[in-house]
């Protein structure tokens, strides 16, 4: 695992171009971000040692969906926290949530199990996903998430994140304690 280097990579070759537009908006919207590249991290199981680079534990983000599969959720919640699909429902007022199928992530988020992030909203054009955060990540000063693939972690302030990245990408958060 390599350092943690301030913003963007020097060079692009090897880079997928959906990590490459998330930097290139953050860097628009004038957003700071530290980042770390490390090999594929397919779970939040498998943060740890990243956690440690950032200095701040990666969110668990987990894209959701209603029975009918016709609404969908990003949730953020601290990367250790237990998630109860019961719980968020009734906070939603959303009967029988569940996880939703791959290919609607990849259609509505441009993203893939193993690296869902909340910087997938970017590229949510349609406004089909809500996105959800529990109280206990809005807490903190930063956060840290992955830049649309699962081999690269950046961290950006929390204030940012709400106050710059979302209201850009025309997102709003519903907040919740779970």
């Amino acid at each position: 695992m390599t350092e943690l280097v301030h913003g963007r990579p020097g060079d692009a070759a090897g880079r997928l171009d959906k990590e490459i537009r998330t930097y290139d908006l953050l860097d628009q919207l004038g957003i700071p971000y530290e980042r770390v590249d490390h090999e594929a991290l397919a779970t939040i199981d498998a943060c740890g040692e990243v956690d440690e680079v950032l200095g701040v534990e990666i969110c668990k983000n987990l894209f959701l969906c209603n029975r009918q599969q016709t609404d969908f959720y990003l949730l953020m919640l601290p990367g250790g926290k237990q998630f109860k699909t019961k719980d968020l429902s009734s906070r939603l007022g959303v009967s029988r949530l569940s996880f939703a199928k791959p290919e609607f992530m990849e259609e509505f988020l441009d993203i893939t199990p193993g690296a869902v992030s909340v910087m997938g909203l970017m590229n949510d054009t349609k406004k089909r996903v809500q996105l959800v955060i529990d109280q206990e990540v809005l807490e903190h000063t930063e956060v840290a998430c992955h830049p649309c693939v699962n081999t690269t972690s950046i961290k950006l302030s929390v204030r940012d994140l709400l106050g710059k990245f979302l209201p850009a990408v025309g997102h709003e958060a519903v907040c919740v304690k779970l």
